[in-house]
């Protein structure tokens, strides 16, 4: 896997996961709700900020009928225009550099998904360090190039698409010159189901794209993202919400500060839990080899004396010899006596140890 570098921060397999608090429309068209959520952002944790940058007219046509009205029973958006929903939800242009300026003073990277021409000349006025190409765009080839063309880092959604659709949205990425990618498995339900999330996918895109992977997840909760790392997922987006109970546009499908707190907690532990290729005992694990079985003297015997299964037991603690060898040991002669409770060692035992016994005693 490759590694990424936005602006300090590095993204990869040796480093813990890189985690966007999404703010999407969950202002509410509250300026000061929005930098609310900023500072909840990176009071949780978050490594970065990400906006939506478009308005209703880049996005659609104001239309209130037919395929420009919201009619799927399923959809959380359901009785509404596609316009007057992108009316709702946009983030106004104008907020752009506060908001940014606002989450890079707390330490964060912040940067924006853009969703025509014009929005990725803005995001260049503001410089961001990096673009986000969203599930429903990943088929827009010129707005990929384009974003390709300025050789910022891409973090692309795969949602919506199919594996031919995917493989021409990196092709068209890396070709305009795009070197830094990051591809993050999303299921583009609102709220999606956990089994939908084929996190088994990670491995897939990582070896097919020679990229960083990730997830953009729009489940109920945190177990999908956390359950993501130990699949390689080294990117995770989610949308933040200051209460749910405000329902705002995507409030739904969006965490908490205090659940958004857990899920870079999480996260991270279930990086450092992932550790290396190791089956020898930890060094704090070391300590605790005393209380293995082994093998002790559990009956008095005198030297010359021959053991029987009745002088010897595997107990805990961990002095003695290793439960293996007592075939070796029943039926040799006592070299010493030892009294119950003595753990049995060579020195006992009037026979050569086994070779490769790996015992010293």
């Amino acid at each position: 896997m490759q590694e990424i570098k936005i602006e300090s921060i590095r993204i990869g397999a040796a480093h813990p996961p890189f985690v966007i608090a999404e703010m999407s429309g969950n202002h509410g068209q509250d300026m000061n709700k929005a930098l609310r959520l900023v500072d909840a952002a990176a009071q949780a944790g978050a490594h970065a900020l990400k906006l939506q940058t478009y308005t209703a007219d880049t996005m659609t046509l104001d239309i209130e009928e037919g395929e420009f009205f919201i009619d799927d029973p399923a959809n959380p958006w359901r009785g509404q225009s596609l316009h007057t929903l992108y009316q709702q939800a946009y983030t106004p242009w104008e907020w752009h550099a506060p908001l940014f300026e606002r989450a890079r003073s707390q330490g964060m990277v912040a940067f924006s998904t853009p969703f025509d021409a014009s929005s990725v000349e803005f995001l260049e006025t503001l410089d961001v360090p990096c673009y986000k190409i969203a599930s429903f765009e990943n088929g827009d080839i010129p707005l990929i190039q384009q974003v390709a063309a300025t050789g910022k880092p891409i973090i692309m959604s795969t949602g919506t698409a199919t594996l031919d659709e995917l493989t021409d949205a990196v092709s068209a990425a890396r070709n305009a010159g795009c070197k830094d990618l990051i591809l993050l498995k999303c299921t583009s339900n609102y709220p999606a189901n956990p089994e939908d999330a084929n996190l088994k996918t990670l491995p897939f895109l990582e070896e097919r794209f020679d990229c960083v992977t990730g997830v953009s997840d729009h489940t109920l909760g945190t177990v999908v993202p956390v359950a993501s790392v130990a699949l390689g997922g080294r990117v995770i987006e989610k949308h933040l919400t200051l209460d749910r109970a405000e329902k705002e546009i995507d409030a739904a499908f969006s965490l908490e500060p205090r659940e958004f707190k857990e899920l870079v907690q999480q996260t991270r532990l279930a990086w450092l839990a992932l550790g290396t290729v190791c089956c020898e005992p930890s060094e704090r694990e070391r300590a605790s080899r005393r209380h293995r079985r082994s093998l002790y003297i559990v009956k008095d015997i005198k030297a010359g004396q021959k053991f029987t299964p009745s002088h010897l037991r595997a107990i805990r603690p961990g002095a003695g010899l290793p439960p293996k060898h007592i075939d070796h040991v029943v039926g040799a002669i006592a070299a010493l006596d030892a009294e119950r409770g003595t753990p049995l060692s060579w020195k006992l035992v009037q026979t050569e140890p086994p070779r490769n016994s790996g015992e010293q005693s």
